[in-house]
């Protein structure tokens, strides 16, 4: 990765890819403005292209994939990559949103859940299947996004969307809380997987907490804090 302070503003607009460790609580939307003011206010510039490769939902943290310039015409290669998530299943309860962003709706029992059960259904995630998304999403059905319908209690029909989970792994230590890591395909819902996973245990899932750590060959390890890169970007003088 090329020192972004040493960069001029030539090199800005021939295009950078910029990997970014999502801040708790932020949209991946109000990342990328965060970081097109600090380029504008940088070099003094009125516009410039700037997009990212691939969302991550508020309550999710971990690695963004930032395009500016030129590189904003390889947003689809980038979203096209498999992806690698780590975080938390909380088993017993569903929420509307299958995460935490909505409030618990139903409670389920876990008693019945056996590490061999466990083991069981997990394989029956790997390999291609179909996926529904959660309808607190931002997919657009006739030109309004899910959420907006799911938060005025609106119902609609969600067609389901083939996927590939490649690897789904599973660690019932902290049980009802179930530790994973899974790698999988674009266009999949970890929000979904969880849902899913709770009613092929016979119970009830939602995800409790999500960090993306790899797309394709870019890992969060090499990620820069958003903090640390927009000062790299507008350096004090």
């Amino acid at each position: 990765m090329n020192s972004l302070d040493k960069l001029a503003v030539e090199d800005w607009l021939a295009g950078q890819l910029l990997l970014v460790d999502k801040p708790l609580e932020w949209t991946s939307f109000q990342v990328v403005n965060k970081i097109r003011w600090a380029l504008k206010k940088r070099w003094g510039l009125k516009k410039i292209k700037i997009g990212h490769a691939g969302t991550l939902d508020p309550l999710a943290s971990g690695l963004l994939l930032i395009c500016v310039g030129k590189w904003t015409k390889r947003i689809g290669e980038f979203q096209g990559m498999d992806k690698e998530y780590s975080g938390q299943i909380q088993l017993g309860a569903t929420t509307p949103s299958y995460d935490l962003e909505t409030a618990i709706d139903t409670t389920y029992p876990t008693d019945h859940i056996s590490p061999d059960k466990i083991e069981a259904v997990r394989k029956t995630f790997l390999g291609s299947q179909e996926q529904f998304p959660p309808l607190f999403s931002a997919i657009k059905k006739e030109g309004v996004r899910l959420y907006e319908h799911a938060r005025k209690g609106e119902t609609v029909a969600v067609d389901a969307r083939k996927i590939h989970i490649d690897t789904f792994e599973l660690d019932s230590r902290a049980f009802p809380v179930l530790g994973f890591q899974v790698r999988c395909s674009k266009g999949t819902y970890i929000r979904s997987l969880a849902y899913d996973l709770g009613r092929a245990l016979e119970s009830g899932a939602h995800l409790k907490s999500l960090c993306r750590t790899q797309i394709g060959k870019y890992r969060l390890d090499d990620a820069y804090p958003l903090d640390r890169l927009i000062n790299l970007i507008t350096p004090k003088t």
